[in-house]
């Protein structure tokens, strides 16, 4: 259980939530494990088998405080809210927000300059991990070098076309490294890339990495509806009807650091093999029941892997980051934040 500002999470299976007098208190097998005054909270979000009392829920829904039900793995289900207008205010505001070209750019440049940067680091940690491998650590250098041209372009871009071209361009350098990011040989041979596909993916490496970047789209497009924004209007994506634009702009930080690095980290210790993948006769690439399994175990071990927030300063799970970006978001549209923070990871 964490509490992030102002919001509790509860992702212990099993924990129940009761009201006490004008608190909730969470218990597990019974037990009191925490105790928490309801006009300290602003939501309370609930992943997997987490029950509550109607009495809370009534309470909640006086105080505007909305609970916010998920599975375990993250994806949104439903939301018990009451006569707040907080979440219609924060909505009408994003809203506007979205439609001021000048102010798309500046949180589309902050996004995608948090893309880049975090895909350098990713690349630079790779050639500390490569150091005995020159031509390895050649290919990963250049493209590091490359991306941070790019988020030197990018500071100066002026319209959000240009900013959608460079974040396009550094995309290219980057996938272009992919190979010298497996460090397995038999691996390497098994799992090449060429080059990115994703409707249908066309062999195994793009198989896998658009399966973990769905799961990682349910856990974004899952944080903006627990926080009430609405998932579907964004700052860099284009509006399309059913399309998760803002989902998918707070998923473009998280891409390389969560998504990416397991991809690899499966890949280069043999825990999901070639052998997992089987082509259909359009050419798709899908993988079997097994590797499916390996890759949602691994995610999920993933989530739980902890690390130091760097704009809260606080310590969290992987699992907790888009919530605290959505939430973050929130306090920018407020106007209690100067400018929104993307993630970047320091690594």
């Amino acid at each position: 259980m964490k509490t992030h500002l102002n919001t509790l999470y509860v992702t212990t299976q099993g924990s129940y939530l009761a009201k006490q007098g004008q608190a909730v208190q969470v218990r597990v097998d019974g037990k009191p494990r925490a105790h928490l005054p309801l006009h300290n909270l602003e939501g309370i979000v609930c992943f997997g088998r987490v029950g509550c009392s109607p009495a809370l829920l009534g309470a909640c829904a006086d105080r505007g405080v909305a609970i916010s039900f998920l599975t375990e793995n993250g994806r949104y289900l439903a939301s018990v809210r009451g006569a707040s207008h907080g979440n219609v205010l924060v909505r009408r505001r994003q809203y506007r927000l979205a439609d001021d070209p000048e102010v798309a750019l500046e949180v589309a440049r902050r996004v995608v300059l948090a893309k880049v940067a975090n895909a350098r680091s990713v690349l630079l940690r790779a050639i500390r991990d490569a150091e005995d491998d020159p031509d390895r650590v050649s290919v990963l250098r250049h493209a590091s070098n490359r991306l941070s041209a790019s988020i030197h372009e990018l500071r100066s871009a002026e319209t959000l076309d240009s900013v959608r071209g460079l974040e396009g361009e550094a995309a290219t350098h980057y996938f272009n490294a992919f190979n010298a990011l497996l460090s397995n040989p038999t691996a390497a041979d098994s799992f090449r890339f060429v080059r990115r596909s994703r409707r249908p993916p066309l062999d195994p490496i793009n198989a896998l990495i658009s399966f973990i970047y769905t799961l990682l789209l349910h856990d974004t497009r899952s944080a903006c509806e627990a926080v009430g924004l609405d998932p579907c209007v964004g700052f860099l994506h284009a509006d399309r009807p059913g399309k998760p634009s803002l989902a998918l702009d707070l998923m473009e930080e998280l891409r390389a650091y969560v998504a990416d690095r397991l991809a690899f980290s499966l890949i280069n210790r043999r825990q999901v093999l070639a052998t997992g993948f089987r082509r259909l006769d359009n050419g798709a690439v899908v993988m079997d029941e097994a590797t499916r399994k390996a890759v949602l175990v691994a995610y999920q071990q993933r989530k739980r892997d902890t690390l130091t927030h760097p704009v809260l300063a606080e310590q969290t799970v992987v699992g907790m980051i888009p919530h605290l970006q959505a939430l973050l978001l929130v306090r920018w549209l407020r106007d209690d934040l100067d400018a929104y923070p993307p993630f970047l990871w320091k690594g």
